[in-house]
């Protein structure tokens, strides 16, 4: 009798222990769940990603690039002018302003449809934060190099400087974020040692992998957020 008493009470034990962790690991979900940014919308980073190959588009059309896998046809960016550079300068403040505005307005739409925190609070003003340091570093050595005539590098340190900033936001939005940071940044060390590609590995990064990013995104958490 007394060995089937101490069995039972193991048993009861081990259950009780099992449910203790159990509720933990489900308090230390809902805290990490509650301290992130859960509204940007994969429609919104796929909509990025179209707007950047309509502005490759219209690069290929406005300067003169030649994208091409022959060495022969070089996509060199044309650049040789004031007026252009100041247009290309335009051109990518005007896409970025454009981006981060669909990405926020989409955001605050998906927050309001499902009851989701949108404030601008301590969570929000460190993610920002961590996302425009390395974004406006990235920036500013960009336009140094275009403003003393270096091309070459242009592309790949934008790729880089960006995935750095999708990188570094992880821990203040869904974790998955970062993968778009990896692609990012993994094209932008390819294309350091690539020559004359650096329009393609551009419109690579920004173009075609947002978009398919935002595809698995919006499948990936889109369906769990409306389950």
């Amino acid at each position: 009798m007394f060995f089937l008493f101490l069995c039972s009470a193991k048993y009861f034990l081990n259950m009780e222990k099992k449910e203790i962790i159990q509720t933990l690991d489900d308090i230390r979900d809902m805290m990490a769940r509650s301290s992130r940014f859960q509204a940007i919308s994969g429609v919104s980073i796929i909509i990025v990603g179209l707007y950047a190959s309509l502005a490759s588009l219209l690069v290929f059309l406005l300067f003169g690039v030649r994208p091409s896998i022959c060495p022969e046809l070089s996509n060199t960016l044309v650049l040789n002018t004031p007026y252009r550079i100041r247009v290309a300068v335009l051109a990518a403040l005007a896409l970025f302003i454009l981006s981060f505005a669909t990405v926020t307005l989409m955001a605050w739409r998906k927050a309001k449809r499902l009851n989701l925190p949108f404030a601008f609070d301590k969570r929000m003003f460190q993610m920002i934060l961590n996302f425009f340091i390395p974004l406006v570093a990235g920036g500013l050595l960009c336009l140094a190099l275009i403003l003393q005539g270096h091309y070459g590098l242009t592309s790949s340190i934008m790729l880089i400087f960006y995935g750095l900033a999708l990188i570094s936001t992880q821990h203040y939005t869904y974790p998955a974020m970062r993968f778009l940071g990896y692609g990012e940044l993994l094209l932008g060390l390819i294309d350091c040692f690539t020559v004359h590609y650096g329009f393609l590995f551009w419109f690579l990064g920004f173009g075609v992998l947002h978009i398919l990013f935002g595809i698995v995104y919006t499948f990936r958490f889109g369906k769990k957020q409306n389950g």
